[in-house]
Order: structure tokens, then C-alpha cells, then sequence
């Protein structure tokens, strides 16, 4: 009788060790190595600030995405990266990083840090190595509804407040534009005009939103920088703050690229 209840026992332990290696190891590995990257990194550009982000944040969070919002300091490019790159420093592993208008440059040069899986730009700068987001924005003739002024007595760029609405988010409340405007942070001449070193998206896969309706980065600009980095491309139709008219197309495309990069 105690043989047969040994045996028995190491019966179950062996049935026991079987199912832990098919249903509690192996699940385990492979979603070290297949699962859908969770982790989402977002930076504003200039004019507004990161509480933009709110409908876009609220639709991955819903999702299970694990979302974390930069401020940046808007002082340089340099102090951008740094916020960004301490944003990264806290994630927990592979990390979509996306940016908007300004904030590309900031993605472009922060991009290279180990937890970035995949890029993505909305309606945002792309430069290469040694180019600026400046450099750019003067590709083309400004949108008549543009309202960036030149640079203050302090070097601090700001948005004309008769074309805030039209020029910057013309696809959100008036009410909304305002506040936005009143809001908006001082963003130094510095920051825009200063070169890129290190463009991440040579190395990394990079998804590009272009904004078809965008009065202050013009759609012809986003199509030629996300062309030339082969970029996966999504047009949306919506103004410059696209992110907050049509945050769920937005969020589309970053869950998109959540999917297709997996680590």
C-alpha cells in the first residue's frame, strides 16, 4: 500500500512539473518574445503642453497601455531629450515613443535609448543627422493661417493669438483654442533651430501621421520626411493638434505599431 502511494505520488508531481512547463513556463517565454509592447512614451511639441495628450492618454490606458506623459522644458533641444530620456529610464521594458510637431526632433534624438521598440510621428518634424526641425519648417512657404511670431527680445518663440485657432487647432473648440493659448509654455528659438545628431529612426521602425488639414507643419512636409525615413504612413484628416480632434485614429496607429514591433 505505501508503494502504490509513493508511486502515485510521484505520478502527480511528474503530471504537475508536465503542465507548469506547458501552461506556466512556456506562456511565460513566450511573451518575453511575442507580446504586444505595453509601454507608451508621449511628447508634446511647442504651443501647447502635455495636457493635450488627455483623450489620447485616456484611450490607451482603457486598452491596458501603460502611458507616460513628458512636460519638456521647451528651453532647448538638449533638456527635451533629458526629460524624455528620464521618462525612458522608468519604463519596464520595450517603450513606444511618440511625438508631436516640435516634439519629433525630441523623439528623433531621444530614440535611440534601449526601451524604444518603434517611433512614431504626429504631424511632427523628422529631421536627419545634422538637420533641424527649423530647417524644415522653411522648406516651404508658410499657410497663410500660420501664426508662429519671430523670435522676442529673449529669443522665445510664441504663437499669434488672432491665429491661434485657425493657424494651430482648427478642428477643436474655440473655447479649448483659447485656454490652449493661454497656456502655452515658452518655447526658445534655440530648441527648433538645433541639429540633430543621433536620428533614431535610421535604426529604429518609425510610423509617420500626417495631418492632411495641418496649418502649421504643412502636409507636403510631414509626406516628404516620412517618405525618405520609409516610414509607415497613416493620413488623418485633422488640423495640427490631430491628437486631440482625432485621438482615436491617433491611438490606432500607436496601438498598430505596439503590435507589429514585438519583443
Amino acid at each position: 500500500m505505501k508503494t502504490r502511494l509513493s508511486f502515485q505520488k510521484i505520478k502527480a508531481v511528474y503530471f504537475t512539473a508536465v503542465m507548469m512547463s506547458l501552461f506556466g513556463y512556456a506562456p511565460k517565454a513566450m511573451a518575453q518574445t511575442g507580446q504586444t509592447v505595453k509601454n507608451v512614451v508621449l511628447v508634446h511639441g511647442a504651443f501647447a503642453d502635455g495636457s493635450g495628450y488627455n483623450a489620447l492618454y485616456d484611450i490607451l490606458t482603457k486598452r491596458g497601455y501603460n502611458v507616460t506623459v513628458v512636460q519638456n522644458p521647451l528651453s532647448s533641444l538638449a533638456a527635451d531629450v533629458e526629460a524624455t530620456l528620464a521618462a525612458l529610464d522608468r519604463q519596464d521594458g520595450p517603450t513606444i515613443l511618440a511625438g508631436h510637431s516640435y516634439g519629433g526632433s525630441v523623439i528623433t534624438q531621444a530614440g535611440s535609448h534601449k526601451n524604444v521598440a518603434a517611433l512614431v510621428y504626429i504631424a511632427a518634424f523628422q529631421p536627419d543627422n545634422g538637420e533641424s526641425a527649423l530647417d524644415w519648417a522653411q522648406k516651404l512657404p508658410p499657410a497663410p493661417e500660420n501664426g508662429i511670431l519671430p523670435p522676442d527680445e529673449k529669443g522665445v518663440l510664441y504663437y499669434d493669438k488672432a491665429k491661434y485657432h485657425a493657424g494651430f487647432c482648427a478642428d477643436i473648440p474655440k473655447e479649448k483654442a483659447d485656454f490652449m493659448y493661454a497656456s502655452q509654455g515658452r518655447f526658445f528659438a534655440q530648441a527648433i533651430a538645433a541639429k540633430i545628431t543621433d536620428a533614431a529612426w535610421k535604426t529604429k521602425p518609425s510610423y509617420g501621421i500626417v495631418a492632411t488639414q495641418d496649418k502649421s507643419i504643412l502636409p507636403e512636409i510631414q509626406r516628404t520626411m516620412y517618405k525618405r525615413s520609409n516610414a509607415k504612413i497613416t493620413e488623418i484628416k485633422g488640423s495640427h493638434v490631430v491628437f486631440m480632434s482625432q485621438p482615436q485614429a491617433v491611438a490606432d496607429v500607436i496601438i498598430k505599431a505596439s503590435k507589429e514591433v514585438k519583443k
